[in-house]
């Protein structure tokens, strides 16, 4: 037996209580009829059930296992954290731990922990009949140690861990029974193991669909066929289970609520491979009868119906729903409201086939809460502004719920924190005031270094390689004083900046950058960046060296708008001109300083980054250059995406988009000449090569002044799953060397988007161009090829 006191007599007597309380309670907890909770706690006592022969852990191991502390307030939901840590040391019998809190006369609680502890040990683990999983694998999954007690139920879930392993390697038929380990008496744990083959799924049917069609189905499915009957389609149960529910998801997202599907695992004469069949009855698709609120009282039907889209009238949509919900939730966390929006849909029994939905608003005190203080946890390296900057939330301020979520995306996006456990953005009761909250940031450090190797080609520049070291958080003010510092990861980190090394050597041009960013320029909204860069290009007409540093601090005004000023200080060499260049060219050889000073004003209202179906991009800038040659530049481009929800499927999926780009230049007539414009290429006119579009001097390319280009393109999907794309287009504009248009080029053609998810976000761009009208000394190119968005 074990306790915390010396009072042998009293330690038998508190057995005896607490044995017939848990005969009468059960495995409920036993508890004062006043309750303990709020009460200061004066002694934790551990009786053990077993008397002292059955000892093996002393109280101190258990109260070290355990939160609670005598002298702290009873807590009950720490007590129940403290029972399952208990459980969790594999110490102690199933049931075998249980908690008695008694009120003292002083008002204070005594609480007894009485353990039930196991006895055996494990004198041998053995694996039979295991040869596809290592042994190091098996111990990890199984979690029994020789030496530690004899645990009947941790061996049954380190059976069941073991199996789902084999399963989850499309082991379908594997077994693994726990021959022994299954008594408490027993010495040894032996799994016995049936392998089994792996299955593979040799085809996937849906039987029953006559609305959803059989490509979309596949697209919801983790599990995938066999390929070419090597690669993957390893069968695994579970993914079955997590199939359906995806499956039954979409159908309610197109509003078939009582759809019900039934998976059936067929044998094939192969024992290796099974057919997986989907029997499915589909049901009527409901349509919406109305839409009302409860519960809400800060703001009435009046101000919450604008943020609904499902309409009377229009078929239920269980996609629409959610993003309603969380609309309404939006409005309530950013004024104050930390709310959950829930939703009840009635089958109306007077029209068939017709729902109404209830959006139901619960925790709508009507008071905003507001923040109160700001704990920040876990960050040994980054500084706190750093994580403050991306909050953006500060003590007295009403707590806008959204910005949280946000925050914590932005913590995450960093880069600079452990992905395995990502930042957390919490919100804890303040002590204080019922209506302030704390909000409680927890991160966790890890290597912010980085170190990338790889390469690109496309019909622009040719091949190139990129070889990059990466560090996003720099602290260029944090000096090393040690080696230890060097050692722990501190020198030089911890303030949220970036450095970034780059070299891209190329069979066409190569380029070397050494870039420093502050995000948040003495922890102000305007970010600063300072690039040193060396540039070598070989053009048809010359060979340039570019040797520049360019500063740019710019500031995000709102999530749409962001405003920048970029100077620029370079010196431009141009060599290798040919004897016959003309004075356009000849004139500009050797090196030249140049200092630029520009304004640029952005604007971006696109839904995506990467595959944008609507919305607009807005850029315009205007930079004045100094240095041997005086002459200014002012640019402005503008690209609107469209989509019309009757040109895709009923799902939202396999948009067709139109995309118009128009972008226009203007600059002195004293622009040198390698700060001309051309055309030609990719993002600008397909169907002619790289800068082979302009004015022409002796079979050279001498670039103009005015330069106004325009796309006009089409894209529709081609697959199911939407990752291979057919465009066309029409390009067509301009390079003059005044403001004029006198050799309007146009050139049309088709192409695809191939989205390739191993090899990034980026899909893969193939075109064919051909030029329709263009003017004498143009260099036509049938194909060209590279990564990058849509668009043009």
């Amino acid at each position: 037996m074990i306790v915390c006191r010396r009072d042998r007599r009293r330690t038998w007597l508190l057995a005896v209580v607490l044995s017939a309380a848990a005969v009468i309670a059960g495995d409920r907890w036993v508890v004062a009829t006043d309750s303990p909770i709020g009460r200061t706690v004066a002694e934790i006592i551990v009786v053990n059930s077993g008397g002292s022969a059955g000892r093996i852990h002393p109280p101190e191991h258990v109260l070290g296992a355990m939160h609670s502390r005598a002298g702290k307030p009873y807590d009950e939901g720490l007590i129940q954290e403290d029972v399952r840590r208990l459980h969790a040391t594999k110490w102690f019998a199933p049931g075998g731990v249980r908690v008695h809190a008694k009120i003292d006369p002083d008002g204070r609680v005594t609480v007894f922990v009485q353990v039930t502890e196991l006895t055996s040990t494990v004198q041998d683990v053995q694996y039979i009949g295991a040869e596809h999983i290592s042994p190091d694998k098996l111990k990890e999954l199984a979690g029994v140690r020789k030496g530690e007690p004899m645990n009947p139920l941790s061996n049954e879930v380190g059976r069941q861990a073991i199996l789902r392993q084999y399963q989850e390697d499309g082991r379908f038929l594997a077994s693994v029974d726990l021959v022994e380990g299954g008594k408490p008496a027993d010495a040894r744990v032996v799994y016995s193991i049936v392998e089994g083959p792996v299955v593979k799924v040799a085809g996937v049917e849906f039987r029953g669909n006559t609305h959803a069609e059989t490509g979309r189905l596949k697209t919801q499915l983790a599990t995938k066929r066999e390929f070419i009957g090597v690669f993957g389609g390893k069968f695994n149960p579970m993914s079955v289970d997590m199939d359906l529910k995806q499956l039954v998801e979409y159908y309610h997202r197109l509003g078939f609520l009582s759809v019900r599907i039934t998976p059936e695992v067929v044998r094939t004469a192969d024992p290796s491979h099974v057919r997986i069949v989907y029997h499915i009855v589909e049901g009527i698709q409901y349509r919406v009868g109305g839409t009302q609120f409860e519960g809400n009282k800060t703001f009435d039907a009046g101000a919450l119906s604008p943020l609904t889209d499902l309409k009377a009238g229009e078929r239920y949509d269980e996609g629409v729903v959610r993003a309603d919900m969380q609309r309404v939730k939006y409005k309530y966390g950013i004024h104050g409201h930390n709310v959950a929006v829930d939703k009840q849909v009635y089958e109306d029994p007077d029209q068939p086939g017709t729902v109404r939905v209830h959006y139901v608003v619960q925790g709508d005190r009507g008071e905003p809460d507001r923040v109160g203080r700001v704990i920040i946890e876990g960050n040994t390296v980054t500084q706190d502004r750093v994580i403050m900057n991306q909050l953006g939330i500060y003590p007295g301020q009403v707590l806008q719920y959204p910005k949280l979520e946000d925050a914590r995306m932005r913590l995450a996006r960093l880069g600079i924190f452990d992905t395995n456990n990502p930042p957390e953005v919490l919100v804890e009761q303040n002590d204080l005031d019922s209506n302030f909250k704390d909000v409680l940031v927890r991160v966790g450090e890890t290597r912010t270094g980085q170190v990338m190797i790889g390469g690109g080609i496309n019909s622009n520049a040719g091949l190139t390689g990129n070889f990059v070291i990466n560090e996003r958080n720099f602290d260029i003010c944090r000096f090393p004083t040690s080696w230890d510092d060097f050692r722990t990861g501190r020198a030089w980190r911890g303030a949220g900046q970036e450095l970034r090394l780059e070299a891209q050597p190329g069979t066409q041009y190569q380029q070397y950058r050494a870039t420093f960013r502050e995000p948040y320029l003495f922890d102000t909204q305007f970010g600063f960046s300072d690039s040193v860069y060396y540039f070598q290009r070989q053009y048809i007409e010359y060979m340039e060296n570019r040797i520049g540093d360019r500063i740019t601090i710019d500031r995000r005004l709102d999530s749409i708008w962001k405003a920048s000023v970029t100077t620029r200080i370079e010196e431009v060499e141009v060599k290798n001109v040919p004897v016959y260049a003309p004075p356009s060219i000849s004139n500009f050889q050797g090196w030249n300083f140049l200092l630029g000073i520009r304004g640029g004003l952005t604007r971006d209202t696109r839904d995506s980054f990467i595959f944008p179906t609507k919305g607009n991009v807005f850029d315009i800038g205007f930079e004045q250059v100094l240095g041997k040659y005086t002459f200014p530049i002012g640019t402005a481009e503008f690209t609107q995406f469209f989509s019309s929800k009757y040109l895709q499927r009923e799902d939202g999926s396999g948009k067709h988009v139109l995309a118009v780009r128009s972008q226009v230049g203007v600059e002195g007539a004293n622009a040198p000449v390698y700060e001309r414009f051309y055309a030609g290429g990719f993002r600008s006119l397909r169907g002619f090569t790289f800068r082979g579009v302009g004015p022409v001097e002796n079979d050279l390319h001498t670039g103009g002044t005015f330069s106004f280009l325009n796309t006009v393109e089409y894209q529709v999907p081609i697959l199911q799953n939407d990752r291979l794309f057919f465009v066309t287009f029409l390009d067509h504009g301009t390079v003059e060397q005044t403001v004029e248009i006198k050799n309007y080029r146009v050139s049309a053609g088709f192409g695809f988007r191939i989205n390739v998810p191993a090899l990034g976000p980026l899909p893969i761009a193939l075109d064919f161009a051909f030029p329709l009208n263009q003017a004498p000394g143009d260099n036509k190119q049938l194909f060209s090829f590279y990564v990058g968005l849509f668009g043009g």
